[in-house]
């Protein structure tokens, strides 16, 4: 990320608080299924029909990611995204942005990622 865009968020990240599921396309991940990197990695491939090679590091995911955004888009929606890798460390989350970031910028089909902070009722 460049640093004189800090505090902003980027286009291919939707950040929202209102709990509606209208996104069209999306690939749904509960948020409570996302606490820790091993069930985030299990749920992208469970939803994505990921290869059974898919490792748990952040390399794998962002190179099974990027076949997926070779092949078309993809739209990501983690709903209660409060609860997206809070029993990891910190730098995890920030590890997760950086990668779909990258992708994001780098992939020949757009990504986009929607976080919905919203708790269902």
């Amino acid at each position: 990320m460049v640093a004189e865009h800090e505090g902003r968020v980027p286009d291919w990240l939707i950040v929202r608080h209102d709990g509606g599921l209208d996104v069209p396309g999306a690939v749904v991940l509960p948020g409570a299924t996302t606490r820790t990197r091993a069930g985030l990695f299990a749920a992208l491939a469970s939803v994505l029909t990921l290869p059974a090679y898919l490792g748990e590091t952040w390399d794998a995911l962002s190179d099974v990611l990027r076949d997926q955004l070779d092949a078309g888009p993809l739209t990501v929606l983690i709903t209660d995204a409060g609860q997206l890798l809070v029993d990891e460390p910190s730098d995890q989350y920030g590890r997760l942005l950086a990668v779909l970031g990258d992708l994001a910028t780098s992939a020949p089909h757009p990504l986009r990622v929607v976080l919905d902070e919203a708790v269902p009722s």
